[in-house]
């Protein structure tokens, strides 16, 4: 069942490609090179270090690496590309709000697929972590339109 995650991967890319572009391709760029980036390094951490979840079972697949290759920078795009980066701090706190629930219930969803599995992780951890990563998402992409200016 878990080949239903990576059909939905696929989709998120294609709407990813086909979407309006409200961020310049430099941005698009280094975004998703360091959503990609920091996905990585966060689940290998709490991953192969601390044993609190990993991708299909213990260890390293390449069906995994191809999941997470197509997974972290079609959302990451596809989050920071809508972010309402001039409205005021109230909306952007709902957008991020809401796209943390999107992501506690598609996790939820992979594990029930078996693409991802929990051994010591909570979804609820996941649920108070979410609004952080988007949170980190949006300075690292603040961060990099300064260093384009």
């Amino acid at each position: 069942m878990w080949i239903l995650i990576f059909i939905i991967f696929i989709i998120f890319n294609i709407i990813s490609f086909f979407v309006p572009k409200r961020i310049g391709r430099i941005e698009i760029y280094a975004t998703c090179f360091f959503a990609y980036a920091y996905g990585m390094t966060t689940d290998m951490v709490l991953d192969i270090h601390y044993h609190l979840y990993g991708y299909f079972e213990k260890g390293f697949q390449w069906k995994a690496l191809l999941g997470i290759f197509l997974y972290f920078p079609s959302i990451s795009f596809l989050f920071l590309n809508y972010y309402p980066t001039k409205r005021k701090i109230a909306y952007k706190a709902i957008y991020i709000i809401l796209w943390s629930i999107f992501s506690v219930i598609f996790e939820w969803f992979t594990v029930q697929t078996e693409f991802f599995y929990y051994s010591g992780w909570k979804l609820w951890y996941s649920a108070a972590v979410y609004p952080f990563i988007f949170l980190i998402l949006v300075i690292n992409m603040k961060f990099v339109q300064r260093l384009i200016r």
